[in-house]
């Protein structure tokens, strides 16, 4: 019971219905008036509470059936339209609305990125208690479609690879993706993989379309395989460095015309074009002169850290995967104003004798910890630069950073993902 497949009847603006829930649980008719993180929209019925609805509008009224009740809040799946939205369309997948991958693909893109600008908004002022904040227009993506370089894939009880499936509990077997690369549709249907123990397949594409597969396996011990196609394939352990076991143990990814080798357990982000945004917004609101000190946390490989030390005076990079402080050394060997720390971020900052004009943390998307956020603040620098895949943790590290005396003065949504309710932001902050 709960999210289900999304079809319009054209005529009547019907949903197909879930028939248990249409004779059994309650129907009541809202009018859905904005978006929840996590890609389902809001409605607020007369009796109170809110009710989150998949697959919804902004805007619209529907009949809906309440699947699941928690009291304060209500989920509920949508049994009929009775006004439709003007961006509402047809999903070009045939997966959409059982695959878990895509939540956005019956809205017209624009609609998207405004929906994602007014969502930011939301979080900063609900979570992070700041108002009146200025969040810009969200930056689309060069292409909203065929996209991502990089694919995540598990295993199918009855065989071959595909998503995990919110409605049905299980991973399903899927046809075609819309918005992978096609390099990686067309490898991702020729591979036959019987692997015991296999968790997780990551496929990723480099800039000359060369294929790098990581395996993460429940076995310690690397299995034994063999490729007839080109390929490379690699394990990754559960400290997240790597094990080659055919071909090159990395892939090259290019942004900005600046090639960074990538090993398979290190982050980068799923496309190019994307980092590319993300780099420029950085470097606008870092407002470099080339006299200043850069102290960058969770560096990776150094594809920020690159582009800061074209204009800084000097930049510390603090990474804690052993992998990608290899990479940085090598995609870095051209700079000679780069100090690199292996560490977590609360263990080497506070013991670096260095005073930052400008901090940029890019931590993953649980956010900062406590002893991160004092290690950052501590250094008190004048700017700080916060890079964010989860608008709901920035809103909640935001409270603590405005605590510390720090005022948000601008936000930069950015659409890494188009067709999910997923959100990049880059958002600067002074003292």
């Amino acid at each position: 019971m709960g999210y289900w497949r999304l079809a319009i009847d054209e005529g009547s603006q019907s949903l197909i219905p879930n028939l248990f829930s249409l004779f059994f649980m309650p129907q009541q008719t809202i009018k859905l008036t904005q978006m929840a993180h996590g890609g389902s929209a809001i409605g607020r019925p007369k009796s109170g509470g809110l009710v989150f609805v998949p697959f919804g509008i902004p805007g619209e009224t529907v009949q809906i059936s309440v699947v699941k009740d928690k009291g304060r809040y209500a989920e509920g799946h949508i049994d009929k339209i009775i006004t439709l939205s003007p961006d509402r369309i047809t999903p070009r997948c045939q997966h959409f609305g059982t695959c878990g991958g895509c939540h956005f693909q019956h809205i017209a893109y624009e609609r998207q990125l405004t929906l994602k600008r007014e969502l930011v908004r939301d979080q900063l002022e609900r979570i992070g208690g700041l108002k009146n904040v200025r969040v810009q227009p969200t930056l689309p993506h060069p292409n909203a479609w065929q996209y991502l370089a990089d694919v995540e894939l598990s295993p199918v009880n009855d065989g071959g690879l595909g998503f995990w499936s919110p409605s049905e509990h299980r991973v399903i077997s899927i046809e075609q993706c819309h918005i992978i690369h096609p390099r990686l549709q067309a490898l991702w249907q020729d591979i036959d993989l019987a692997l015991p123990g296999l968790r997780k397949l990551t496929l990723r594409l480099g800039d000359e379309e060369e294929v790098l597969a990581a395996l993460e396996v429940d076995e310690v011990e690397p299995p034994e395989l063999e490729a007839d196609f080109p390929v490379s394939v690699a394990i990754v352990l559960p400290d997240k460095t790597a094990a080659s076991l055919i071909g090159d143990p990395f892939i090259v990814k290019v942004v900005k015309e600046r090639p960074f080798r990538v090993s398979p357990g290190c982050y980068f982000p799923s496309s190019p074009e994307a980092a590319a945004l993300v780099v420029d917004t950085v470097l606008a609101f870092a407002k470099l002169t080339g006299s200043e000190t850069v102290v960058e946390p969770f560096s990776g490989v150094g594809m920020l850290t690159a582009f800061l030390a074209e204009r800084a005076r000097a930049v510390v990079a603090i990474e804690m995967n052993e992998d990608a402080v290899a990479d940085t050394a090598v995609n870095l060997d051209d700079l000679d104003n780069v100090s690199l720390y292996e560490g977590w971020l609360e263990e080497v900052l506070p013991v670096l004798d260095v005073v930052p004009q400008v901090v940029v943390v890019n931590p993953p998307s649980s956010g900062l910890t406590r002893e991160g956020m004092r290690a950052v603040v501590d250094k008190r620098p004048l700017r700080l630069i916060y890079v964010s895949s989860d608008v709901a943790t920035l809103a909640r590290d935001g409270k603590h950073l405005s605590r510390a005396g720090y005022r948000l003065v601008e936000i930069q949504p950015i659409d890494a993902r188009p067709q999910t309710f997923h959100i990049d932001t880059v958002s600067l902050w002074e003292k």
